[in-house]
């Protein structure tokens, strides 16, 4: 049946209109009920977490039309727009025609209406985001990622987009995939029995990056404030609720900045993401909270209006000691020296301090070559931002502006300068105090969303024995 020409509304404004207008909507099945006389369906298109109620009266349609109608099929309808007489919502269609643009199978339908749990939905991650949780998650992760971009645009921060393919492993954050053309059933080899990467497509070893860090300090020498946003990768086999091979990045590069400007930044950072989700995404926070974590919304007013706490590492590693000496009871050791572990951080944070934790002046040792050395020769100017039920959600430093003091780095990590020339140049030539940081996307989410697992935060998550879709 061809629709008389109206211009289509999605449900969310819908929802927020005056009655009394001819609409057209378009959307996916949610739910339908009813009886002989009337037909209630839930019809849903992705702009809000709200359904919009249509109304069909059977006596203006077709009962193959009706029973076309089911879970998942998508339709087209056309009526007025009329103040509803049941609860939940102020408006409904009144249904004056119905197109059914897809049919879907109510059988072999892999979204059922009882509830599935969140492991399901990761084997049908094609079908997961027509769901509510999966709608809302993907709409917070749309707010948080034009808010990233607005922060820094309203700050004079210049976008720069920095390489996927690279030589550099940047600070050795993890095990690289490997980007090759080289025919793998004939992998040329030296004399000497390793794989001849001259050949290669680059003429030598690149991988996909952990990390746009280092070329974003050559941006940042240059036009002053620059900031990345782009897909990271890293090798790992690890298949825990926190890491993905594949995940998202956001790295400030900052000249001219110390660490006291880097730590600011980072609080009015996160604090601005945190409002921006509260102040845009209220409906899905609800969902999700309602449904999944029920101090979400509390927990994300928690970390507003307050100022972060801010401590070294060595006080952060006495106030744990003292735990342990009190009996409290930690999976992994703790000792000056040591990497803190989730549950480290955790501790400081949600039982010690009661807010989120700023840690600096981390041991030289456990951290990356280019990160400013303290005059003790013992610690750098690294700093760790700790949020509740995350743990580390930003890591950053004052970056080493020495020359002197970076290849003296370099050189007691017995690192291959071949690669690092260009980066050691920016110490050369112009040299400038500089700091940044990165954070983690998906950290970013999983504190906004509340949901427990990384896997629930990204569209099609890849890990260890899982690339599908």
């Amino acid at each position: 049946m061809k629709m008389e020409k109206i211009m289509r509304s999605k449900v969310k404004d819908l929802l927020n209109a005056a009655p009394g207008r001819d609409v057209l909507a378009k959307g996916w099945v949610r739910t339908k009920r009813g009886n002989k006389q009337i037909k209630f369906i839930a019809l849903n298109d992705g702009s809000t977490i709200h359904n919009i109620q249509v109304v069909a009266d059977m006596e203006k349609f077709d009962e193959d039309l009706i029973r076309r109608i089911t879970t998942g099929a998508s339709l087209c309808v056309k009526g007025k727009l009329v103040e509803s007489v049941g609860s939940g919502q102020a408006v409904e269609i009144s249904a004056e025609e119905i197109e059914v643009y897809g049919d879907c199978d109510p059988v072999r339908f892999p979204l059922q209406k009882k509830d599935t749990s969140l492991e399901y939905l990761r084997t049908v991650a094609h079908m997961r985001p027509r769901t509510n949780t999966f709608g809302a998650i993907l709409r917070i992760r749309h707010a948080m990622a034009f808010a990233i971009h607005k922060f820094f645009n309203d700050k004079g921060f210049v976008y720069l987009n920095t390489p996927i393919i690279t030589q550099s492993d940047a600070e050795g954050a993890g095990d690289m995939f490997l980007v090759t053309t080289l025919d793998l059933a004939e992998v040329p080899f030296k004399e000497n029995g390793k794989v001849d990467f001259s050949r290669d497509f680059f003429g030598k070893k690149t991988c996909l990056t952990v990390s746009g860090q280092l070329e974003g300090e050559l941006g940042a020498t240059g036009v002053g404030e620059i900031y990345t946003f782009g897909p990271t990768f890293r090798a790992e086999n690890s298949n825990t609720p926190r890491h993905l091979a594949e995940f998202w990045m956001i790295e400030p590069e900052m000249a001219f900045y110390d660490i006291d400007d880097n730590m600011d930044l980072a609080e009015e950072f996160v604090k601005y993401l945190v409002q921006y989700a509260l102040d845009h995404c209220m409906d899905d926070l609800r969902f999700l909270n309602d449904k999944y974590d029920e101090g979400l919304v509390d927990r994300l007013h928690s970390v507003l209006g307050i100022s972060f706490q801010r401590l070294t590492y060595t006080e952060g590693i006495e106030i744990l000691e003292k735990a342990i000496a009190e009996g409290h009871q930690f999976e992994f050791p703790v000792h000056w020296g040591t990497d803190l572990q989730s549950e480290h951080e955790r501790y400081l944070v949600e039982r010690h301090f009661g807010k989120p934790v700023i840690l600096t002046d981390f041991p030289k040792e456990i951290k990356a070559f280019y990160m400013k050395q303290n005059e003790d020769g013992k610690t750098v100017r690294g700093m760790d931002v700790l949020f509740p039920k995350i743990g580390e959600i930003i890591g950053g430093s004052e970056r080493e502006a020495s020359l002197e003091k970076l290849e003296q780095r370099i050189e007691e990590l017995k690192m291959d300068r071949k690669n690092l020339e260009w980066y050691i140049d920016t110490r050369r030539y112009g040299t400038v105090p500089h700091s940044g940081f990165g954070l983690g996307f998906e950290r970013l989410l999983l504190f906004v969303t509340g949901m427990a697992n990384i896997r629930d935060v990204i569209p099609f998550p890849r890990t260890p024995k899982n690339a599908e879709f």
